[in-house]
């Protein structure tokens, strides 16, 4: 059922506008709370070195193309992706500002304290829970409504125009991604499979049960 979902749902802790400077607390308390969730589903997928996420693998891929650090990649492509907001009738917010920092940040602590499990079985469970995490945090503050970060900014301005579900949106992102960036000599794993395939039902499996439990 959550596979159908085509819209964010709106809960009792929504923002009515996007571009709200002074939100609630509790807006504020579940946008940063989905985010951390979505930053420690990057860094674990990081850490089971099973793959990188896609959007990792375009900028790893692309780095080796220009000479660049795949850090300094990485905000040109969310500089062009915000760009591309302009066509989609998206605008940024609070969220979309917050999503890069906090992410970065949670990114680095599980680098920093999570160790890399040693057999392949307990890695692809840490891969399956990571994608997961991304997931369900991306629900969370996606129903915040403060704004999105830049790839979610462009699969929920996708789905409007094209009016198909989320999950399909998000996953024909995340394969593009991915495939350019191999195409490029990004790296790919099991786990950037695993993420572009699981990413679309993982985000609609967060915006169902947040819907669900605030309805």
């Amino acid at each position: 059922m959550f596979l159908k979902i085509k819209n964010i749902p709106k809960v009792s802790w929504s923002s009515e506008n996007p571009l709200n400077l002074k939100p609630r607390l509790s807006t504020f308390f579940f946008l940063c709370f989905g985010l951390s969730l979505f930053g420690i589903g990057e860094g674990l997928l990081l850490v089971s070195y099973t793959g990188a996420s896609p959007w990792s693998v375009l900028a790893q891929g692309i780095s080796f193309k220009v000479n660049a650090s795949i850090g300094i990649i990485t905000f040109f492509i969310s500089i062009f992706v915000i760009s591309l907001w302009v066509f989609l009738s998206q605008k940024p917010g609070i969220g979309t500002i917050l999503n890069a920092v906090i992410i970065a940040a949670m990114i680095d602590l599980c680098l920093n304290y999570v160790s890399t499990p040693e057999s392949f079985i307990l890695k692809m469970i840490l891969a399956v829970a990571a994608v997961l995490l991304v997931g369900i945090g991306s629900g969370i503050y996606l129903v915040a409504n403060l704004g999105p970060g830049p790839r979610d900014g462009l699969m929920t301005g996708l789905q409007k125009k094209t009016n198909l579900p989320i999950a399909a949106v998000r996953a024909f992102l995340e394969i593009t991604v991915v495939s350019i960036g191999w195409y490029l000599g990004g790296t790919v794993g099991v786990g950037t499979i695993l993420f572009a395939f699981g990413i679309g039902p993982a985000v609609a499996l967060g915006l169902f049960i947040v819907g669900r439990i605030f309805r």
